[in-house]
């Protein structure tokens, strides 16, 4: 990923350990770019990063009022779950709804990242099933769609109706025509796009108002529910509930496997993406604080943002080995 510049780095004593290089776009709501750092044409995997999109033509088609949902089930169609209790227990009852069960799930299972409800399986000699996988919300919203339109059973197939409509949904609000796919974790196919289609598209959510078209209504309301509900996004302790929480609601943010981050700010009418190119979690979660920081939407002094910005590496024994620190080249704040 030729043009990444050093975003965030990591300090041992008085030495400069190791640096994480990456991109980075916040577009307006014409689909110009407001900033970038990098090479915003760059083209990503968008990852969990873009299940706002994925979830798009839930609301679209009509299956989302069809079967009742709410802006709870919408946010954890959205959503990279802990696999607590009340995500499962969610996933549970909306398949229930749809007289569906966990064996229509498409995505695997796994432990749940939830150390109380890992421990619970551990404790009973249970394991894990497809409820906990981290992407059992957005699968129970293809499902959800499958239902609707009457599909077969493998709605995770690159030319199964479900997938279709979400690739359209992908294009459009890129603007771009994917230059191709990979399967994700969950063994849906995910589309690439260019770290600026992929904020032009986050853009069209931050200014959505829920007075337009049946996208414009679709945007809006699912990032509404995400803003509402940022618990059932992620979980205790994750990066996109913790600041979600820490500006009030006021923007919705998300991550995707292997350092992708995006944020949609109805506020300002801004949508960000960024990816950091060595996967690193904690440098995709620095840089997204620091440029929410940067337009003001979060304060850098919110525990949230400090133990992203200036979080402190300590050992078994509670010593203090490390630092993350921004690249003053990248934001200084």
């Amino acid at each position: 990923m030729s043009g990444a510049i050093n975003m965030v780095n990591i300090w041992r004593g008085d030495l400069l350990e190791s640096s994480h290089m990456g991109h980075a776009v916040i577009c307006d709501g014409t689909g110009q770019i407001v900033e970038s750092w990098g090479a915003p044409e760059t083209i990503i995997y968008p990852r969990s990063s873009c299940k706002m999109l994925q979830a798009l033509p839930l609301i679209e088609s009509g299956a989302a009022a069809a079967y009742g949902l709410g802006d709870s089930q919408l946010a954890l169609a959205c959503s990279s779950h802990q696999g607590a209790d009340f995500h499962t227990n969610a996933v549970q009852e909306w398949l229930k709804s749809l007289d569906l069960a966990e064996s229509d799930l498409r995505c695997g299972s796994h432990e749940p990242y939830d150390k109380a409800a890992r421990n619970g399986l551990i404790k009973t000699d249970k394991t894990p099933c497809q409820f906990h996988n981290n992407c059992s919300g957005k699968h129970s919203g293809f499902l959800t769609l499958n239902k609707y339109l009457s599909g077969d059973s493998e709605y995770t197939a690159l030319d199964h109706p479900v997938q279709k409509a979400v690739k359209a949904a992908f294009e459009d609000l890129t603007q771009e025509t994917s230059s191709g796919y990979g399967i994700d974790g969950c063994s849906a196919p995910n589309f690439t796009s260019s770290l600026h289609g992929l904020a032009r598209a986050m853009a069209f959510f931050a200014n959505s108002d829920g007075t337009g078209d049946a996208r414009d209504r679709a945007a809006y309301r699912l990032t509404s529910a995400m803003r509402q509900h940022p618990d059932m996004v992620a979980g205790e302790g994750r990066a996109c509930s913790e600041l979600m929480h820490a500006m009030s609601g006021r923007v919705a943010v998300k991550t995707g496997a292997e350092a992708v981050f995006v944020a949609i700010v109805p506020e300002l009418g801004l949508g960000i993406a960024l990816k950091i190119i060595d996967g690193g979690t904690r440098a995709a979660e620095a840089a997204i604080t620091a440029i929410l920081c940067k337009i003001g939407v979060l304060k850098p002094t919110h525990f949230a943002a400090v133990r992203r910005l200036q979080g402190d590496h300590k050992n078994c024994n509670g010593l203090i080995t490390g630092q993350t620190r921004l690249d003053p080249n990248f934001i200084a704040l």
